[in-house]
Protein backbone atom coordinates (compact mmCIF):
# COMPACT_ATOMS: atom_id res chain seq x y z
CA UNK A 1 0.00 0.00 0.00
CA UNK A 2 1.23 3.69 -0.62
CA UNK A 3 1.72 6.01 2.00
CA UNK A 4 -0.07 9.05 1.87
CA UNK A 5 2.07 12.30 1.79
CA UNK A 6 2.00 14.74 4.24
CA UNK A 7 -0.38 17.51 2.99
CA UNK A 8 1.79 20.88 3.16
CA UNK A 9 -0.28 23.94 4.55
CA UNK A 10 -1.41 26.70 1.95
CA UNK A 11 0.40 29.66 1.17
CA UNK A 12 -2.38 32.23 0.25
CA UNK A 13 -1.18 34.54 -2.17
CA UNK A 14 -1.93 38.33 -1.68
CA UNK A 15 -3.47 39.80 -4.59
CA UNK A 16 -1.02 42.45 -6.11
CA UNK A 17 -2.37 45.80 -7.36
CA UNK A 18 -1.58 47.53 -10.31
CA UNK A 19 1.07 50.70 -9.23
CA UNK A 20 -0.71 52.37 -12.55
CA UNK A 21 -4.50 52.06 -11.05
CA UNK A 22 -3.49 52.68 -7.49
CA UNK A 23 -1.90 56.33 -8.65
CA UNK A 24 2.19 55.21 -7.65
CA UNK A 25 3.39 55.12 -11.10
CA UNK A 26 2.63 56.79 -14.90
CA UNK A 27 3.30 55.22 -18.30
CA UNK A 28 2.97 57.94 -19.99
CA UNK A 29 7.06 58.95 -20.61
CA UNK A 30 9.34 56.97 -22.73
CA UNK A 31 12.43 59.22 -21.20
CA UNK A 32 12.05 57.39 -17.86
CA UNK A 33 14.74 54.38 -18.39
CA UNK A 34 14.84 53.85 -14.74
CA UNK A 35 10.70 53.45 -14.48
CA UNK A 36 10.89 51.25 -17.54
CA UNK A 37 13.69 49.00 -15.97
CA UNK A 38 11.66 47.79 -13.35
CA UNK A 39 9.36 46.19 -15.37
CA UNK A 40 12.02 44.25 -17.54
CA UNK A 41 14.51 41.14 -16.26
CA UNK A 42 17.98 41.29 -16.65
CA UNK A 43 18.26 40.67 -20.09
CA UNK A 44 15.98 43.04 -21.34
CA UNK A 45 12.85 41.13 -21.90
CA UNK A 46 9.58 42.72 -20.52
CA UNK A 47 8.28 41.05 -17.66
CA UNK A 48 4.90 39.14 -17.30
CA UNK A 49 1.84 40.81 -15.76
CA UNK A 50 1.61 37.53 -13.73
CA UNK A 51 5.54 38.72 -12.14
CA UNK A 52 4.53 42.20 -12.11
CA UNK A 53 0.94 42.71 -10.84
CA UNK A 54 0.27 45.18 -13.64
CA UNK A 55 -3.22 44.87 -15.00
CA UNK A 56 -3.79 44.27 -18.49
CA UNK A 57 -4.92 47.96 -19.93
CA UNK A 58 -1.49 49.35 -18.35
CA UNK A 59 0.38 45.97 -19.38
CA UNK A 60 0.00 47.11 -23.33
CA UNK A 61 0.74 50.68 -22.36
CA UNK A 62 3.61 49.91 -21.36
CA UNK A 63 5.10 47.45 -23.56
CA UNK A 64 4.44 50.24 -26.03
CA UNK A 65 6.24 52.47 -24.00
CA UNK A 66 9.36 50.08 -23.60
CA UNK A 67 9.43 49.12 -27.39
CA UNK A 68 9.28 53.04 -28.23
CA UNK A 69 12.19 53.68 -25.85
CA UNK A 70 13.96 50.51 -27.49
CA UNK A 71 13.42 52.27 -30.82
CA UNK A 72 15.21 55.61 -29.22
CA UNK A 73 18.03 53.94 -27.54
CA UNK A 74 17.00 55.18 -24.23
CA UNK A 75 16.84 51.34 -23.12
CA UNK A 76 18.73 48.28 -24.49
CA UNK A 77 16.72 45.75 -26.37
CA UNK A 78 19.30 42.89 -25.14
CA UNK A 79 21.58 43.00 -22.55
CA UNK A 80 24.35 40.24 -22.25
CA UNK A 81 23.66 37.31 -19.99
CA UNK A 82 26.69 36.38 -17.58
CA UNK A 83 27.02 32.73 -17.00
CA UNK A 84 29.37 31.40 -14.68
Amino acid sequence: MSAKKAARPRRYKKPKVCPFCAGELEVTDYKDAKMLKRFMSETGKILPRRRTGVCAKHQRRLAMTIKRARIMAIVPFTEKLVRK
